[in-house]
C-alpha cells in the first residue's frame, strides 16, 4: 500500500506551509477582533475582510478547489490521499479552509452538484461556488427525528406539476447563517411507501425562495460560529421547478453516501490538523512555565500525555491516509469501513489531545486568549456531525461480522451509514 504523495502534492505542501506561515497565523487575532468587533456593532454575520482579502492570493499562488479530484471543471483538483496532507496544514486553524475555496459544507455541496446536477444546475450553481462568488447549505438534520438515522427524516418534497413543494424544519443547517449563502441543498421524502431507503430524495433551493425563513442561529458552548454558522431552518410551501431533483426521486440516500465519504475524510483531517496545533501549544506552554521549582514539562505526568499525543496522531492518520488511499484506488463502497473507523478514532484524538493542551494552559485554556476553547468546542461536534460515534462503530461491527459468516458478500450489503447528527 504506497502512501507517497505525488510531487504535484509535496510541492502544494511547501507553498500551502509558506501562505500559512506568511498570511494565516499571523492573522489569527485579527479574523477573532473582527468578527468580534462586527458583533458588537449588531451584526456577527458580516464576512470577514481578513478572509476576503486573503482568498485573491490564495487563487494567485494556486492554492484554489484542492478538493475535487477528477472533474473537468476543476483540473487542479487533488486526489484523496494527496489533498489529506493539505486539508491536515488547512484543519490547524477552523477558519483557514474558506481562503482556500475549501470549506463545508461547500465543499460537499460542490462534490454533490458536480457528481449528481444536471448541467444547467452547474451552470447556475456550482459554477459560481467553485469561483467563490456564493457560498452555500446543507439541510438534511432535523429537531424533530433522530437524525442519527436518517430515514426517520420527515420533511416532505411532493410533486405539484412542474414544481415539487417541499415543507420541514431543519437544524444543524451548515451554512444558514452567511449573507452570501444563495443555495441550499435539502434532503427530505418524496415517497413514504416506498422502500426504507428509496423514499428520500435531494433537491437544489435557491436561499432567496419564498417560504425558508431562518429561525435562528445554534450556538455551540456558547461559541455561534459567525459569521458562517449552524442554524434551524423552517421551509414552508417552498416552491422549486422539478428540474432541481438531484438524480430523480428516491436517490437521496445513493447521493448521501457519495457526499458523505470524502466530507468526513476532510473533517478527520482537519481534526489532526488541529490535534497537531493543539500538542505544539501544549508543549510550548509546558516548557515556558514553571511549577513546584522546574518547568511544568519536566513532571513526569506531560511526558506521558505528550508521548501519548504523538502516538495517537500518528495512528490517526495513518487510518486516514489508509481510507483515503481506497477511496482513491477501489472506490468509497469499498473503503466504507475505514472511513466509518477514522469517523470515529480523529475526533476522539483531537478532543483528548486539545483537552490536555488545555490542561496545561490552566486558566488560560479555558478563555479566548488561546485558540483551545474554540477548537474543542468545534472538534466535539465532529463526534456527532456526519454521524454520531455509535452509527460507525455499528457499522464497523456489522462489516466485521460479516466478514465471519458463511454467507458470500454479506458485508457488501452493510449500508454506511447516511447521517450528520442527531
Amino acid at each position: 500500500m504506497e502512501f507517497d504523495f505525488s510531487p504535484k502534492c509535496k510541492e502544494m505542501q511547501q507553498k500551502l506551509l509558506a501562505f500559512m506561515d506568511e498570511h494565516v497565523y499571523p492573522n489569527e487575532h485579527r479574523y477573532h477582533e473582527e468578527v468580534e468587533a462586527n458583533r458588537r456593532a449588531g451584526n456577527a454575520w458580516v464576512p470577514t475582510k481578513v478572509i476576503e482579502e486573503l482568498k485573491p492570493k490564495a487563487r494567485e499562488a494556486g492554492l484554489w478547489n484542492l478538493f475535487l479530484p477528477k472533474s473537468e471543471r476543476v483540473p487542479e483538483g487533488l486526489s484523496n490521499l494527496d489533498y489529506a496532507t493539505l486539508c491536515e496544514i488547512m484543519g490547524r486553524i477552523s477558519w483557514a479552509p474558506e481562503i482556500f475555496n475549501c470549506s463545508a459544507p461547500d465543499t460537499g455541496n460542490m462534490e454533490t452538484l458536480e457528481r449528481y446536477a444536471s448541467e444547467s444546475i452547474k451552470r447556475a450553481w456550482l459554477d459560481p461556488l467553485l469561483r467563490g462568488e456564493i457560498r452555500s447549505a446543507f439541510a438534511m438534520t432535523e429537531p424533530a427525528v433522530a437524525s442519527s438515522d436518517a430515514t426517520n427524516i420527515e420533511a416532505s418534497i411532493t410533486r405539484d406539476g412542474g414544481e415539487y413543494v417541499i415543507n420541514g424544519r431543519k437544524w444543524w443547517t451548515s451554512g444558514a447563517g452567511d449573507p452570501r449563502c444563495k443555495i441550499y441543498i435539502f434532503m427530505g421524502k418524496t415517497n413514504p411507501d416506498a422502500g426504507r431507503h428509496e423514499q428520500q430524495s435531494m433537491i437544489v433551493v435557491p436561499a432567496d425562495t419564498p417560504g425558508i425563513t431562518v429561525i435562528r442561529p445554534l450556538s455551540v458552548f456558547g461559541y455561534d460560529d459567525a459569521p458562517h454558522g449552524h442554524c434551524e431552518v423552517l421551509f414552508e410551501n417552498v416552491r422549486v421547478p422539478v428540474d432541481n431533483i438531484l438524480l430523480g426521486e428516491g436517490r437521496g440516500f445513493e447521493i448521501a453516501q457519495g457526499r458523505l465519504g470524502p466530507g468526513r475524510i476532510h473533517h478527520c483531517m482537519r481534526s489532526i490538523g488541529a490535534a497537531e496545533r493543539a500538542l505544539e501549544l501544549m508543549c510550548k506552554r509546558l516548557s515556558s512555565r514553571v511549577a513546584f521549582g522546574k518547568a511544568i514539562s519536566q513532571h513526569n505526568v506531560w511526558h506521558e500525555r505528550i508521548a501519548e499525543s504523538r502516538i495517537m496522531i500518528e495512528q490517526a492518520r495513518l487510518l486516514t491516509l489508509k481510507a483515503a488511499y481506497m477511496m482513491d484506488t477501489v472506490g468509497n463502497k469499498v473503503a466504507k469501513a475505514e472511513i466509518a473507523m477514522i469517523k470515529v478514532v480523529a475526533p476522539n484524538v483531537s478532543t483528548r489531545i486539545i483537552d490536555w493542551a488545555i490542561q496545561a494552559h490552566g486558566g488560560g485554556g479555558v478563555c479566548d486568549d488561546f485558540p483551545l476553547a474554540s477548537m474543542y468546542a468545534h472538534q466535539r461536534t465532529l463526534r456527532l456531525a456526519d454521524g454520531p460515534d455509535e452509527v460507525h462503530r455499528n457499522a464497523v461491527a456489522k462489516l466485521e461480522l460479516a466478514r465471519h459468516m458463511a454467507i458470500p458478500g454479506a458485508a457488501d450489503k452493510v449500508q454506511m451509514p447516511v447521517t450528520r447528527g442527531s
